[in-house]
């Protein structure tokens, strides 16, 4: 038998978007842009593209710049960090940060000339310090609580915080650009809160205009409303799951029942592939055995990408021209699928969800199988999954 060392076979490195990938097209977020300013331009409303959580998990500043690009007008962020991204990477269009917490970049966002929302006195005291700081008035939106209940001021506390606000832009400290609301049930239709949460708006937008508040922008709509309540759009309306082509209720419609495309495909390859017996348990606690001989395939996706683990046992995924579902468990890195009979290949694309174009599961087919919605199963898609950002240019 012969010693000599046999040479060692090469190969390209891998490159990360090889073993999985969230593609994102850009021609489809664009063309829901405009779709949805379409839908809002009879009443004069401009549109602002919420790109907080990364755009939904899509990529905050690809998709930004092509919402822009689409005509959107403002841009809205959750966190004061999201927006100061957007502004290093060099985009200056009008841009709204509303969720604060004491200690926060004040100063900063008011030297970027972002808007700040303020729903309380801590926060506007907040913006005065950090006005006078930078040397330059802040710019200021005030959030109405009109019955959600989370952030924004209530009605009984409203005539203070807005007596606050015009005093300090009196000073010449802030500037009042906007008021503002959001709803609680604008995804169900018909809901009692609507009509109730719509008409507290305007009584309070009617008290700070009288008050001497002249907001560039008053603005309530999210993605249902934009879709559903025209009467809500006021100025502005703030899309954001809608903009990424995704019902924000089945009730409402399908993304193609409001013209909207969605606007991204995850898959991965083929890890490995193998004939199993007929009993073999799969993935952890054996919750699948295996009813006979049969092929099985590892997908190398796991809860810490992003892939549920309550759809254990329940995700689809396309693969070879069939919809498979999750054998067993999903586990932090990979999970299984059982082909029966049929094979596969190491590198073969796993998809497991995407526009449907080729009969791939949606968004919202794994929120079905996860018990939950389909924002969540976008915006969960983890930082070990690359973006290829596809249609970067028009």
């Amino acid at each position: 038998m012969s010693t000599t060392p046999q040479p060692r076979a090469t190969c390209e490195p891998e490159r990360p978007e090889t073993r999985a990938r969230a593609e994102i097209d850009l021609a489809a977020l664009r063309a829901n842009v405009r779709a949805l300013r379409e839908r809002v331009a009879p009443g004069g409303a401009r549109l602002m593209a919420v790109v907080k959580a990364d755009a939904y998990g899509h990529g905050a500043v690809p998709c930004a710049r092509a919402a822009l690009e689409a005509g959107a007008s403002w841009l809205g962020t959750a966190t004061p960090f999201e927006a100061l991204a957007l502004r290093a990477a060099g985009i200056d269009a009008p841009l709204l940060c509303w969720l604060w917490t004491p200690g926060g970049p004040f100063r900063a966002a008011v030297e970027a000339g972002i808007d700040i929302g303020v729903s309380g006195l801590w926060a506007l005291d907040a913006v005065v310090e950090a006005a006078r700081a930078a040397g330059r008035p802040a710019r200021v939106q005030l959030k109405a609580d009109t019955g959600l209940g989370r952030n924004g001021c209530l009605a009984d506390d409203w005539p203070r915080l807005v007596g606050e606000a015009l005093k300090a832009q009196a000073d010449g400290h802030l500037r009042v650009t906007g008021l503002w609301s959001h709803f609680a049930c604008a995804d169900e239709p018909g809901h009692p809160s609507i009509g109730a949460q719509l008409s507290r708006f305007h009584d309070m937008l009617e008290y700070a205009e009288k008050a001497g508040a002249e907001p560039g922008v008053r603005h309530m709509a999210n993605s249902p409303a934009t879709l559903t309540l025209p009467e809500t759009h006021f100025d502005l309306v703030r899309t954001g799951v809608a903009m990424y082509g995704i019902s924000p209720s089945p009730e409402l419609g399908t993304p193609a029942d409001f013209g909207l495309r969605p606007v991204m495909r995850l898959s991965a390859a083929v890890a490995s592939v193998k004939q199993a017996p007929a009993g073999l348990g799969v993935s952890y606690g054996h919750h699948y055995v295996t009813g006979r001989e049969t092929h099985l395939a590892l997908v190398p996706l796991g809860y810490a990408d992003g892939v549920p683990r309550h759809a254990s046992g329940r995700g689809p995924v396309l693969l070879g021209g069939a919809v498979r579902t999750v054998a067993g468990r999903v586990a932090m890195d990979q999970f299984v699928l059982d082909l029966g009979d049929d094979k596969a290949e190491p590198g073969d694309r796993a998809v497991l969800f995407g526009p449907g174009d080729d009969g791939e599961p949606t968004a919202e087919d794994w929120a079905r199988a996860a018990g939950t919605i389909a924002y969540e199963i976008v915006t969960r898609v983890g930082s070990r999954v690359p973006r290829v950002h596809l249609h970067e240019r028009e």
